[in-house]
């Protein structure tokens, strides 16, 4: 059984204690590959380091809409200088979040649009956070990124409509610990609609566990469940979910 795990922050300190021993572990228990996905400047120079360390840890490099305040041009030369570093796969996680309206909208939106732009001109793929900003994530998707080298909307929170908009395009959705949850219903349906061909499984840990760890520290062990869940919706084996996923993973990332 193996298991590709699309989405996790290892780089995080909730993983200072005890990162070394939970990623060996994780690895000698079949979860293969694990992609350290970027939220700020810092965790994405922080990533280029970690990725080095271990066989089966890849990364990604890109700042998330709630760190884009104080960004500048020499950031972005900094990023596309990252992009290139062995065992980076994608610029992201990169969007929009309007959930707390912390960080202007205008200001959000510029540096998504630039950070596209640095995925286009390095030719990867994207990984892209959007969060109550449903419209204008997808209108900016359409205007600034072809989308011809794929990408993954990550912890995907909208409904049927909007996964259709997405899928059409070719994106994957990315599938974590929410559609374990009672309240859950949305991405329940959008997971009984979509075709397995097109989803991935992720963590964000050490955020968003599935039950029964809801509240917990999430690690990317724990995406037997998500997957137990996806099966139960689609009416197949766990292990076409887990290989089917693992698949798509690879064929996304480009391993």
């Amino acid at each position: 059984m193996k298991i590709f795990e699309t989405h996790a922050h290892y780089d995080d300190r909730a993983f200072r204690e005890d990162r070394d021993r939970l990623l060996k572990k994780m690895n000698e228990e079949g979860v293969e590959y694990i992609v350290n996905i970027g939220c700020s400047m810092d965790s994405s120079r922080k990533i280029t380091e970690l990725v080095t360390q271990y066989d089966f840890l890849y990364g990604t490099v890109g700042v998330h809409p709630d760190d884009v305040k104080d960004l500048t041009e020499e950031d972005m030369g900094e990023l596309e200088a990252l992009s290139q570093r062995d065992k980076i796969l994608a610029i992201g996680e990169i969007g929009l979040d309007y959930h707390y309206d912390d960080v202007e909208r205008d200001v959000q939106k510029k540096w998504f649009v630039r950070q596209l732009a640095i995925a286009k001109q390095q030719e990867l793929p994207v990984v892209i956070h959007s969060r109550d900003a449903a419209k204008d994530t997808l209108d900016i998707m359409k205007a600034e990124y072809d989308g011809k080298k794929g990408g993954v909307i990550h912890c995907f929170s909208y409904g049927v409509e909007m996964a259709r908009e997405y899928l059409d395009r070719g994106y994957y959705l990315g599938i974590g610990g929410v559609v374990t949850f009672k309240n859950g219903r949305k991405l329940k349906e959008v997971v009984e609609y979509a075709p397995l061909d097109q989803m991935v499984l992720e963590t964000d840990s050490p955020y968003l566990a599935p039950v029964p760890f809801r509240g917990k520290r999430n690690c990317s062990l724990y995406l037997t469940y998500v997957a137990e869940e996806i099966a139960g919706i689609k009416q197949v084996p766990v292990e076409e979910v887990l290989e089917i996923t693992f698949h798509n993973a690879r064929k996304l990332y480009k391993l």
